[in-house]
Order: structure tokens, then C-alpha cells, then sequence
């Protein structure tokens, strides 16, 4: 049941923008993560604690589910990566309310598509353009609206 004077097109409450560009709607989002590596080291004749060295911190896979576009501009981006003209791309995960306005905004840096899902099509169904999309990048920035 909808509500009166909410779109109904808010269940793709991600939108998707690269380099300044929104391109996509998606209904999921996984993958903002972040977290650093650390070395242990035993020091010898010490046997009441480890030390613990930071050594990188680490960014998984943004995952993209169930995207609604119409534009080729994520395709075209992911073939030019499998054809070998790989261009990294900053973006933005913007998240929306409940009235459609910006709420929150995942901004990730020098990003690339690594794997793209179509929908499984069939005739009495009506599926979204975009099924997957994984994105690997160097950094993700939170910013509230």
C-alpha cells in the first residue's frame, strides 16, 4: 500500500552518481566497508601483551542490486574496464528519505566495474535493468545532508 504523496519509485532509494553524473536508481547497496590490517608482533621476554602495527586499511567491493537506468553509461563504463581502457571513476551512494530528499552520501574515489548481472528475463515478469553491479575502490568519504 503506498503512501499518499511518496513516489513509488522511492523502493530504489539509492541513487548513483559518477563524476557528478546521477546514472542510476538501485533498491540495494552492500559493501561500504572499511577496515585496517594490523601486524602483530611478540616481543621477546614480553608474555603479558602483542603489539599491534597498523599496516593498511582496506575497502571490500561496493555491491549494487536491483538498479533501474536508462542510460548505457554503467555498461559502457564496465566494457571499456573488460576491453582494457580501464577508467576510474569518483561517485556517490546517495541515500533518500522517506519524502525522496537526500539523507545521506557514500562518496567512494578512483572506482571501477569489476562485474555486471544482468535481469534474468522472462515474459510474465517485469524485472529492473541493472540486476548487479560490483565496484572496487581506493576510499569511501560519509557525508550527512
Amino acid at each position: 500500500m503506498s503512501r499518499p504523496g511518496l513516489d513509488p519509485g522511492l523502493a530504489f532509494r539509492f541513487k548513483v552518481e559518477l563524476d557528478g553524473l546521477l546514472v542510476a536508481d538501485f533498491a540495494e547497496v552492500s559493501g561500504l566497508e572499511a577496515y585496517t590490517e594490523v601486524k602483530v608482533v611478540r616481543e621477546g621476554g614480553v608474555n603479558e601483551y602483542e603489539h599491534h602495527f597498523i599496516t593498511i586499511k582496506k575497502y571490500p567491493p561496493l555491491v549494487l542490486r536491483r538498479g533501474f537506468t536508462n542510460s548505457t553509461e554503467l555498461w559502457t563504463w564496465y566494457e571499456g574496464t573488460t576491453s582494457g581502457r580501464l577508467q576510474r571513476k569518483n561517485g556517490s551512494i546517495i541515500l533518500l528519505d522517506a519524502n525522496g530528499q537526500e539523507s545521506f552520501r557514500w562518496n567512494f574515489m578512483g572506482a571501477y566495474p569489476t562485474k555486471w548481472i544482468g535481469p534474468r528475463l522472462q515474459a510474465n515478469a517485469s524485472e529492473v535493468a541493472i540486476e548487479s553491479l560490483e565496484l572496487v575502490h581506493q576510499g569511501l568519504a560519509i557525508i550527512k545532508s
